[in-house]
């Protein structure tokens, strides 16, 4: 921070123009950067959001204008590529020449390491990771260095939750305040409201800056559109005028309508909630029955390395459960296995009669058999209606809702883009009315306005839903309910992803390690300490008593009924505190009947909080 506390420029650009051989980019755009700034950068796709990155990184030559940089700063740039050499060692690929007795003494390269490459093989070669692990070693390298800006394209791709929390943690604090600054393109909406407070909103060839982080900018943005839709109606107003005026003379006046809090609550005051759980669970049951699937002391084993371990787990009719866990912790296995794709070591997998699957898996396979066929081809093979949100939809009505515009429907389906395939795969598998959706990362290459409107979709979606992914905010946003799997068990998670973070961090953070990354860090005792204690308790969790399905159910069931009373409760509670505002101060009497009908209330959700404890026990979560 400078004198006058006037921040520092870094770099930016003015005027500058960009063209694509098919289109313009960007158009007279001028905007710079200064020390102090966390940027986030959202759009939709292809609209520019990378090229804005490489242009202001000096990666994009500029058609007009000019690109400024202040001498002596440094740039650093993730892009959604690497340049890394496929001969290289990790370890070099990570800390180039730098002698080992530096970097491994170093806190801030030690946690890095930690918090992104714990499972990489540390004498590895580049070319024998996977693509994840190859990407996480790219953002590694990148952030040891020591940088006055970073730009980082989609740094959560590849990332767990346990990692993208981390590196959110990493970024909030590897600045002092007033310095360094950060631009990040990313879908991932809670990164966004955690890391950044300012938003760049690219789009029609402009950026158009928000203060604030993700929320902020969805709350001023929805504000913006209100303002054009004043604006709009206006200029009509006029035109009515105009011709009222020809005939009758000009009469009546406008008034320009100010903008407060008062306003952004009426905006959302008639929005319904999200979803009519009560509604979607009957409707569910009628198409399912009262059995789904049920999981019974069910263990998958691949040679010596046991990914479930003596599972018990129920899914029924309605249900929406979210399954978070590290990569590698058995996510995919868990869900090939629920389908009955992939048959246990041992235990039973009970599937209902009546279950139709449909799978939205990572790699889109349901697309590759469409080849060149264009979308209103693939979509006129299609005569049925769906039912969401209480009402049949046509599919051109589905294609719309998901963002396909007229022109789309030409495409060829081997020429969408990632983010467009991923939402013709979607909805393909809701016209074939499945009655059990299973969906594998779904937000992958989505922008942030398709992953509102895919989670608007699924809202009303009446069916029982197993979701994956490490977008937490896509997670709880469209799940009820979110399970982790931890060491071949599944756990319950009332407290949502927050829950799981928590647990993750009690434990050993090196128990998979390999064994070439463990021995590097072992005479450091900062990063060696072990934690034996939730070991203990797994093991002890894992000796309790196996209860039947049947009264697992009942204890779910028991669960699931007092957090409904209990929130019945706390709206009752709001209520009299409601009324206590409207009492005469000087009247105790009243003041103190109020007082004991909320002490009352508070009880009754003290008495079913402890039955839901005591069920969760019993359940072992």
């Amino acid at each position: 921070m400078k004198a006058g506390n006037c921040m520092a420029f870094l770099l930016g650009c003015e005027k500058v123009r960009v063209d694509f051989p098919t289109k313009t980019v960007f158009e007279s755009i001028s905007l710079g950067v200064d020390e102090g700034v966390r940027i986030g950068i959202v759009g939709r796709n292809g609209d520019g959001k990378s090229t804005l990155l490489r242009v202001l990184a000096g990666m994009v030559e500029v058609d007009e204008g000019r690109v400024i940089r202040t001498r002596g700063v440094s740039v650093g740039m993730l892009g959604q590529t690497d340049s890394l050499s496929d001969d290289d060692l990790v370890q070099h690929a990570v800390v180039g020449d730098l002698p080992e007795y530096v970097w491994a003494a170093d806190p801030r390269i030690r946690d890095i390491i930690v918090g992104l490459l714990s499972d990489v093989d540390w004498h590895a070669r580049v070319r024998e990771l996977s693509g994840g692990q190859r990407r996480r070693v790219d953002l590694a390298r990148l952030l040891i260095g020591d940088w006055d800006v970073l730009m980082l394209d989609e740094p959560t791709n590849h990332l767990d939750v346990s990692a993208i929390t981390w590196l959110a943690d990493h970024l909030k604090n590897r600045w002092r305040p007033g310095q360094g600054a950060l631009l990040v393109v990313t879908h991932d909406r809670w990164f966004l409201d955690e890391v950044c407070t300012t938003m760049w909103e690219v789009h029609d060839r402009i950026i158009e800056p928000f203060e604030g982080g993700f929320s902020a900018y969805i709350l001023q943005r929805v504000e913006r559109d209100r303002i054009a839709e004043v604006a709009e109606q206006k200029r009509q107003n006029l035109m009515r005028r105009e011709l009222a005026w020809l005939s009758r003379g000009a009469r009546a006046r406008a008034t320009k309508p100010k903008f407060h809090v008062a306003i952004a609550r009426e905006l959302i005051a008639d929005v319904p909630p999200l979803r009519n759980e009560l509604e979607l669970k009957r409707m569910a049951m009628a198409r399912l029955g009262k059995q789904v699937v049920d999981l019974e002391s069910v263990t998958v084993r691949f040679g010596a390395k046991t990914v479930l371990d003596n599972v018990n787990w129920i899914i029924g009719p309605g249900d929406r459960y979210g399954i978070v866990g590290g990569n590698g912790a058995g996510k995919t296995t868990l869900l090939r296995t629920v389908q009955g794709v992939l048959e246990p070591t041992r235990g039973t997998v009970k599937i209902g009669q009546t279950v139709r699957f449909a799978v939205l898996s990572q790699h889109l396979e349901n697309l590759i058999e469409l080849g060149s066929d264009r979308v209103r081809e693939v979509v006129a093979r299609y005569s049925r209606r769906t039912m969401l949100d209480g009402k049949e939809m046509t599919p051109s009505q589905l294609l719309e809702r998901l963002g396909f515009s007229k022109a789309d429907l030409n495409e060829p389906v081997c020429d969408l883009s990632g983010g467009q395939k991923r939402r013709l795969a979607l909805m393909l598998i809701l016209l074939d009315e499945p009655n059990v959706l299973v969906l594998d990362e779904p937000g992958n290459d989505l922008d942030t306005d398709m992953l509102a409107a895919v989670e608007s979709l699924l809202d009303g979606w009446p069916g029982t839903l197993l979701l994956v992914t490490h977008d937490r905010y896509l997670m709880e946003r469209v799940t009820d309910h979110q399970f982790a799997i931890i060491d071949g068990k599944i756990r319950h998670l009332p407290g949502g992803v927050d829950e799981y973070l928590r647990i993750m961090s009690e434990r050993d953070r090196f128990a998979d390690a390999p064994e070439s990354f463990r021995s590097v860090f072992a005479p450091i005792e900062a990063v060696t300490s072990e934690s034996a204690a939730p070991k203990a308790a797994a093991n002890a969790a894992s000796d309790a008593p196996k209860l039947s399905g049947g009264e697992q159910r009942t204890l779910r069931k028991l669960m699931a009924s007092n957090e409904r009373k209990m929130e019945t409760l706390r709206g009752k509670i709001e209520d009299v505190r409601t009324k206590m505002t409207t009492v005469n101060p000087s009247d105790y009497v009243a003041l103190t009947k109020h007082q004991e009908e909320i002490a009352a209330l508070e009880e009754q959700i003290e008495e079913l909080e402890l039955e839901w404890l005591e069920a969760a026990e019993k359940l072992g979560e």
